[in-house]
């Protein structure tokens, strides 16, 4: 764990192949905050994308944010959050060579670049840089209560960490052109209805489903996955022929690995698939 603004546990996997599998849950720790992403936040996530990238038990990587404290006697509970964007502090006084290498080095990018499966767990507000946070996670499982947008446009300022692209393609020109425009948050509901999220459940359920979602992934062949994976990203970077081609190279790859003998004799023997990883 890098600093206090990210804590980290690694969960074991029953039934993971190789042996040993790991979900590792990342929760943005500033709840005071409403978990807003700062410096710390970015240093600690792109630590822990290095250390998860490099150890093999890591299978599924789950981001989530801290709950609120209980209120003090006399004040308003704090609302749940996933990270309620950026530290705005951060930005006062700043010009762009100040915050350049900043945002070239970033967390988001770290998460999206990752070979590994990723999940947003979002309970509540998922703002701004937080919205673009569960935008460079694979899978987006919200609560009811959860809500996303992206305001910076009532900053004086537009989504940088890779929201104007990655929401783009993942709800369309229309609806991303709508939220970047006016920095209106969206409801769950909503959220479900146009893709940005997988699924929605109530809170009291958000840990089970979402966990349930990464341990059959992380059951699956780990080599596998992440060639799945690339093969996916490969058709939001290709024109659709090439990206058929890339497909079906990955494809055929795979009749030369371990792993795809192992599956198809499991299936044959109607036995579970014991992996190896290769």
């Amino acid at each position: 764990m890098a600093n206090d603004a990210l804590t980290v546990d690694d969960i074991p996997v029953d039934g993971s192949n190789p042996p040993g599998g790991l979900i590792s849950v990342w929760t943005l720790n500033r709840p005071e905050k409403l978990n807003a992403l700062n410096k710390d936040s970015h240093t600690a996530i792109k630590e822990q994308c290095s250390r998860a990238e490099s150890d093999p038990n890591v299978r599924c990587i789950v981001i989530r944010g801290a709950p609120p404290p209980p209120a003090e006697e006399g004040k308003r509970q704090k609302p749940a959050a996933f990270a309620a964007g950026a530290d705005i502090s951060e930005f006062s006084g700043k010009n762009s060579d100040d915050v350049r290498p900043f945002f070239e080095d970033n967390a988001w990018e770290a998460v999206w670049s990752l070979s590994k499966p990723t999940i947003a767990m979002v309970d509540g507000f998922a703002l701004g840089g937080g919205t673009e946070l569960a935008l460079s996670c694979d899978i987006r499982i919200a609560s009811e209560r959860s809500k996303f947008g992206q305001p910076e446009i009532n900053l004086g300022l537009i989504p940088g960490g890779g929201g104007t692209q990655r929401l783009c393609r993942l709800i369309g020109y229309g609806k991303a052109m709508e939220m970047v425009l006016t920095g209106d948050m969206i409801d769950a509901e909503e959220a479900l209805k146009i893709g940005l999220a997988n699924k929605v459940v109530s809170p009291e359920d958000l840990e089970d489903s979402t966990m349930a979602i990464a341990s059959s992934i992380a059951c699956k062949s780990p080599y596998t996955i992440k060639v799945a994976k690339r093969a996916v990203r490969a058709s939001l970077e290709l024109p659709f022929s090439e990206g058929v081609l890339t497909e079906r190279s990955e494809f055929v790859a795979l009749f030369d690995t371990e792993d795809k003998e192992i599956g198809v004799q499991a299936f044959l023997d109607r036995k579970e698939a014991e992996w190896v990883g290769n």
